[in-house]
């Protein structure tokens, strides 16, 4: 109840002082990459339960002769590029915290379809709400391998606490600031992820 109490006030308060910015990117981002501005996505949250993530979308939807979407790094702008290695893309994931979708603090929230694929212990990270921020954001973010990140995810559900998450905001700051980790290298964005057996499970 105390986390839930902080993540809403600071949701709260954070939408309320960043709403000029909030505004001014959603101009621009009208300009540059027009209409939808947010991107939105189901993701498993708190014991897998379905929601959707609200975004600053990065990408233009450039579709090529077949009719399917191109490849994520040619439909990303520099503008995008910028939203991402500021992280301000995911400014709007502070109304799925007002919600209680989301927490500040938490294992990333990935795809659904990857929710087949974990294994036991990997799927521990939905023992909590997912977060904007989390414990292997602060030591990699997406530079880390799956196995890594993971363990990381299930260290949090094991040993978080108010203290662990304050650490970890404040790390996620300097993170932001040093742009480190944005994506795997040579990725425009973290590789798919196929399971335990590197493939994905029928």
């Amino acid at each position: 109840m105390g986390k839930r109490a902080f993540d809403f006030l600071i949701s709260l308060s954070a939408l309320l002082l960043l709403s000029p910015v909030l505004m001014l990117l959603y101009a621009i981002s009208l300009i540059k990459l027009g209409r939808p501005v947010f991107f939105r996505q189901p993701r498993p949250g708190l014991h897998g339960r379905v929601f959707h993530i609200l975004k600053f979308r990065t990408m233009t939807n450039t579709r090529g002769a077949d009719g399917e979407l191109l490849p994520d790094a040619e439909r990303m702008t520099a503008y995008g590029n910028f939203l991402r290695s500021a992280s301000l893309d995911e400014l709007p994931e502070l109304l799925n915290v007002l919600r209680g979708e989301m927490s500040l603090v938490g294992p990333r929230p990935l795809l659904v379809r990857y929710l087949e694929r974990y294994s036991p212990e990997q799927a521990r990270r939905h023992e909590v709400r997912p977060g904007i921020t989390g414990w292997a954001q602060v030591n990699g973010r997406n530079a880390l391998s799956w196995e890594d990140r993971f363990a990381l995810d299930v260290w949090y559900v094991d040993n978080r606490s108010f203290w662990l998450d304050l650490k970890i905001i404040f790390m996620t700051l300097g993170a932001v600031l040093l742009r480190k980790g944005i994506s795997a290298e040579g990725e425009a964005t973290m590789p798919e992820f196929l399971g335990s057996k590197g493939k994905p499970n029928e």
